[in-house]
C-alpha cells in the first residue's frame, strides 16, 4: 500500500447547472492571463506602450490554440480517423490534446500579424513575452492532471501519480507525474530567461530563443519517460526528434544573431518615447487628468512642468514671488489710505 502519492482528481469537469467547468480549460485560460500580464510589464520596461502585448495576444492566442490542436491531431491522427473513431472528436479541444510545437509555430504567426498591425518589431515582442509563455506552459500542464493523461513509467516513488481512470486504455496504478516534471521545468525556464535577460541584456529575439532552447532540453528527457502511444523514428519518439531539431535551430539563431545584431533594441515601439516626452496622461505613468494645471495661457500638464530646467523653474518662481510682493504692497497702501480717511 502506497503511503504517499499524488492523487488524481475524481472528475476533470464540474457542472454549474448545464454549464461545464473544465479544469483543462481553466489552466489554459489562467496561463494566458499570466503570460499577457507579465509580458505587458516587461514590454513597458523596454519602452513600449501598455496594452500592446494584449492587443497582439488577441491574434497570437487563437492562432496558437489552432496550431497546437492541429499538431496533435496530425501526429496522433489514429485517435480520430482510424476504425471505430469519431473524427468529430478532433474538434473537442477541452478533452485535451494541444501540441506545444504547433502552438508556438502558429502562435508566432498570429503574433507576427498583430505586431505588423501595431508597427512593432516581432523579435522585441517575442523577447518580452518569452518568460510569460514558459510560466503559462507550467500552469497549462496541470490541465493534464485534471484529465489523467501524459504520465510516465510506473514507479513507487513518494511523489508518484495515482491514475484511477480506466478510460482510453489507461491502466490504473502509480506512475511518474511527467506533467509535474514539465511544469516545474517550465517555471525554471521562465526564471532563467528573466535572469539572463537582465544579466546579458538580450535583444533581437535572443531571450525567446533561450526560452525555446531551454524548454527543448527539458522536454527531451521528460518525453523519454512518457509511456503514452507515440510515433517513433529510429527508436526515438517524434517529439524527441522535434525537440532536438528545434533546440539546434534556437542555439544557432542565438549565435548568429548575437554576432550580426549585438545588444538590445533602442526602440521597441515607435511613438512610445514621444508619448513620454509629450507628458500626455496616456503616455506617462503616474500622470493623470487630475495632475493637469491650468494657467492664463491654457493647459499645462504636470509632466511638462517636470521637464523645465532648474533656472527656468527658479525664474518662473521668482517672477511669481515678485508679483505677489507687489500685490501685497498695493494692498497695504490701500489699507493705510482707508484707515486715514476714516480718522
Amino acid at each position: 500500500m502506497e503511503l504517499a502519492y499524488i492523487p488524481s482528481p475524481s472528475h476533470g469537469v464540474l457542472y454549474l447547472g448545464p454549464i461545464p467547468l473544465r479544469g483543462y480549460a481553466f489552466c489554459i485560460i489562467i496561463g494566458v492571463f499570466v503570460a499577457v500580464w507579465l509580458g505587458n510589464k516587461r514590454w513597458i520596461a523596454r519602452g513600449g506602450r501598455s496594452g500592446t502585448v494584449a492587443d497582439i495576444a488577441v491574434w497570437a492566442v487563437p492562432f496558437g490554440l489552432v496550431g497546437g490542436r492541429l499538431y496533435h491531431v496530425i501526429t496522433d491522427y489514429e485517435l480520430y480517423f482510424s476504425d471505430g473513431r469519431d473524427w468529430v472528436d478532433a474538434f473537442k479541444v477541452w478533452e485535451g490534446g494541444l501540441g506545444i510545437w504547433g502552438a508556438i509555430a502558429l502562435g508566432a504567426l498570429g503574433a507576427w500579424i498583430g505586431a505588423r498591425r501595431r508597427g512593432v518589431p516581432m523579435p522585441a515582442y517575442a523577447d518580452a513575452v518569452a518568460p510569460g509563455i514558459a510560466f503559462a506552459q507550467a500552469i497549462g500542464r496541470w490541465g493534464n492532471w485534471f484529465n489523467q493523461e501524459l504520465y510516465g513509467r510506473e514507479t513507487h516513488v513518494p511523489w508518484a501519480l495515482h491514475i484511477t481512470s480506466a478510460e482510453g486504455g489507461r491502466v490504473p496504478g502509480y506512475y511518474h507525474p511527467t506533467f509535474l516534471y514539465e511544469s516545474l521545468w517550465c517555471v525554471g525556464v521562465g526564471f532563467l530567461v528573466i535572469w539572463a535577460d537582465r544579466r546579458f541584456k538580450l535583444g533581437h529575439g535572443r531571450a525567446f530563443a533561450l526560452y525555446v532552447a531551454a524548454y527543448c532540453v527539458g522536454r527531451g528527457w521528460i518525453e523519454y519517460m512518457r509511456v503514452d502511444d507515440a510515433h517513433h523514428i529510429l527508436g526515438l519518439r517524434l517529439n524527441d526528434w522535434t525537440a532536438l531539431i528545434v533546440f539546434l535551430l534556437a542555439v544557432t539563431y542565438m549565435v548568429v544573431s548575437s554576432k550580426k545584431r549585438p545588444g538590445r533594441e533602442a526602440v521597441v515601439e515607435p511613438g512610445a518615447a514621444d508619448d513620454l516626452q509629450d507628458g500626455s496622461a496616456d503616455g506617462v505613468p503616474g500622470v493623470s487628468d487630475e495632475t493637469v494645471d491650468r494657467d492664463s495661457d491654457g493647459v499645462r500638464t504636470a509632466a511638462e512642468g517636470e521637464r523645465k530646467t532648474g533656472p527656468e523653474r527658479e525664474a518662473e518662481t521668482g517672477g511669481k514671488d515678485a508679483e505677489d510682493a507687489e500685490d501685497a504692497a498695493g494692498d497695504a497702501q490701500d489699507g493705510a489710505g482707508s484707515v486715514t480717511g476714516k480718522s
